[in-house]
């Protein structure tokens, strides 16, 4: 099973590719292939690098500065930065809070706001998940009371990805208490800078530091941040949702993987001398592995183009998060089984890796929550 690529899509893959080669800092794709964590700057280099050449944002609207991409282009795009080692655009700006101002942002924040995401300007980050307010995140309860021209915000979020580095951070707040849990929510845009915000790192098992506490005390958010209506909030993270879950695939980055599996494969051996590649337990386990790519990237062009036609992903996007996050799981598993003992001697087969990819089925809404939702819209149950 494989996709068709026109001879106009195929001449468009090479452009990436020699871009790619030409561009990425040598440096930076070593760490990046090596596992090794990357700094903001980092991050941004290669961002920039991207936007100098207006190919920063595939999925936005040529309105907004954006590629407007056919979902095969965006496809092959995201491919091929991955098979060459380069970082992962970090979605919180480009491809999550990004389409809500686009869809429900009033002109004045689009104009603010979107400009600084596109150049990398403003570093940002979610603010959704709190303490016992996770896969069931209408039961937040970080409080925002409007006095005048501001809103005065007290809670906190947790598992906030990258937070010691934003320049901003969107948050759901809670504005009501009547009604339903989902009716009370709104959707705010906060300056990390605001004074009574602090930011407490929580380290992984790995001694990383990736994820944070982030603590919001008396602190002053001007009225003109809220995005949309107030207590509207939860349409708009539900939105916000889809677009996330339709970059959770990482078909290339499971492609590159997989080869690197292999080639570890021709080199570690057995009690019996034999190369592990040559275990007929390991290939049928690969070709499972192979199997299940090909049927995520088939998913993932499909999802995209459905993006494309609706303007908002809908239940299948649950679908290719649940493919893909169980995918890099499987990846990263048998990469680690594959290195026994030596693991260690491979940061991308490390249990650092390892442990950190266990949070894929987690994060952008459980699997065990994607399940329900395609229970409910596509099976009808």
């Amino acid at each position: 099973m494989e996709l068709g690529f026109s001879a106009e899509d195929e001449a468009f893959r090479g452009e990436v590719r020699e871009f790619v080669r030409a561009r990425l800092p040598l440096a930076l794709r070593n760490k990046v292939v090596a596992g090794e964590p990357l700094a903001k700057a980092e991050y941004l280099a290669w961002h920039r690098i991207l936007f100098e050449r207006g190919w920063i944002a595939p999925n936005w609207p040529t309105a907004f500065g954006g590629c407007e991409w056919s979902a095969v282009r965006q496809h092959i795009f995201d491919e091929e930065c991955a098979l060459a080692g380069a970082p992962g655009i970090l979605p919180f700006g480009i491809r999550m809070v990004a389409p809500v101002l686009m869809k429900f942002g009033n002109a004045a924040q689009q104009q603010r706001f979107l400009p600084r995401i596109l150049s990398g300007e403003d570093w940002w980050c979610q603010g959704y998940s709190e303490p016992g307010a996770g896969s069931d995140l209408a039961s937040l309860k970080m409080r925002a009371e409007r006095r005048g021209g501001h809103y005065i915000v007290n809670g906190q979020k947790t598992w906030t990805t990258l937070a010691q580095y934003a320049d901003w951070i969107f948050c759901l707040v809670r504005t009501s208490n009547e009604g339903r849990q989902q009716e009370g929510i709104s959707f705010l845009l906060v300056d990390m800078r605001t004074r009574g915000i602090s930011v407490r790192p929580i380290i992984m098992l790995d001694g990383g530091h990736e994820i944070n506490e982030v603590w919001f005390e008396d602190v002053e958010v001007p009225a003109d941040n809220l995005v949309g209506e107030e207590n509207k909030g939860w349409t708009y993270a539900k939105y916000l949702l889809g677009h996330e879950r339709t970059g959770n695939a990482g078909v290339g980055y499971c492609r590159r993987w997989l080869t690197e599996l292999k080639a570890l494969a021709q080199r570690e051996r057995g009690n019996d001398g034999r190369a592990l590649a040559q275990d007929p337990r390991f290939r049928d386990r690969m070709a499972r592995l192979e199997i299940d790519l090909m049927a995520l990237e088939v998913m993932n062009v499909r999802v995209l183009m459905l993006e494309q036609q609706r303007h908002a992903p809908g239940p299948e996007a649950s679908m290719l998060k649940i493919m893909g996050s169980e995918l890099q799981q499987a990846l990263t598993e048998e990469t680690m089984r594959a290195a026994g003992h030596g693991a260690m001697r491979y940061p991308q087969a490390g249990t650092g890796h390892y442990f950190n990819f266990r949070k894929a089925s987690i994060y952008a809404g459980s699997n065990e929550i994607q399940r329900n939702i395609i229970a409910r819209h596509i099976l009808g149950f």
